[in-house]
């Protein structure tokens, strides 16, 4: 029978995007955490607004457009700190942002896995713009109703709070969500509600660095990067694609999390560059082996 390289890749071979991600949602909760538990101020504040060794401001600028439009003005702090995370996401990809920084991500695979050990069908397939509807009535009731709305009951900061300080509403939201996932939607919220992930996903729209199907013809059609990935949707045109078609997954859903990377067994997929010449074809080596 034949047999090729990439069935013989290490652990970390198939697991190390997933492994840097979760290292990165933890550490980045876990300097925040610090401070309050060891007194250790390195990070002040929360993934909303925070302020780094007392110098670096760092600002949700989806926050400070809504602050903009519920109160009128947004303090020069805010705004230097929106514009120094909106330019890290524009480079790497808004939607890195819900792979390797929210915690709720952590939640919503661990929902993710519990379904596929239950066998529990796709379910609810909610329309691809509801999210972004979503996001227009946050921006929308906030300058209505002159208040931030949607940090009342954003997860993203109701799981910090929850860690720290024990919060029970907030812990009732985080169930909701992950039982939302395992009963109702295949990777319902992050997928198709998530305004955060909206928001992040317009202003990544033009990343250069995203994830392409280098080696698409050695794909052997197992439909394991199909399984994993949180936007399946977003692999067809570079997988599927003719000879002339981009290799590289623009769709801005694309949160460049590097599962795909890590399942196939053909290494068709890696992260490249965007813009300028076509990532190069790369087909695995084959090593041919008596049956």
């Amino acid at each position: 029978m034949i047999e090729t390289a990439p069935a013989r890749r290490s652990l970390w071979q198939r697991q190390r995007w997933l492994t840097l991600r979760r290292s990165s949602q933890l550490a980045i909760l876990g300097l925040f955490l610090i401070g309050p538990w060891f007194d250790i101020w390195w990070a002040k504040g929360n993934l909303a607004a925070s302020l780094w060794f007392d110098t670096i401001p760092l600002t949700d600028p989806m926050i400070v457009v809504q602050s903009f439009v519920a109160l009128g003005e947004v303090t020069a702090t805010a705004l230097v700190g929106a514009v120094l995370v909106a330019g890290f996401y524009v480079m790497v990809g808004g939607r890195v942002f819900c792979s390797w920084v929210c915690p709720v991500n952590i939640i919503t695979d661990a929902a993710h896995w519990t379904r596929q050990r239950l066998r529990i069908p796709p379910g609810w397939r909610p329309h691809p713009a509801l999210r972004m509807w979503l996001l227009a009535m946050c921006v929308a009731t906030s300058a209505w109703t002159g208040t931030i709305v949607w940090e009342l009951v954003n997860p993203v900061t109701l799981v910090q709070r929850g860690i720290v300080f024990g919060l029970g509403f907030g812990w009732i939201i985080i169930a909701s969500i992950f039982l939302f996932d395992v009963v109702v939607s295949r990777r319902g919220w992050c997928g198709h509600l998530c305004p955060v992930g909206a928001f992040y996903g317009i202003l990544g729209v033009a990343s250069p660095v995203r994830i392409a199907a280098v080696a698409r013809e050695a794909c052997s059609d197992c439909g394991d990067c199909f399984e994993v990935c949180p936007e399946p949707q977003v692999i067809t045109p570079a997988l599927r694609g003719v000879d002339q078609s981009t290799r590289v997954i623009v769709a801005r859903d694309c949160t460049n999390c590097g599962r795909c990377i890590d399942v196939c067994p053909d290494e068709v997929f890696r992260f490249a560059w965007r813009y300028g010449a076509e990532p190069t074809v790369a087909t695995p080596e084959r090593t041919n082996k008596p049956s």
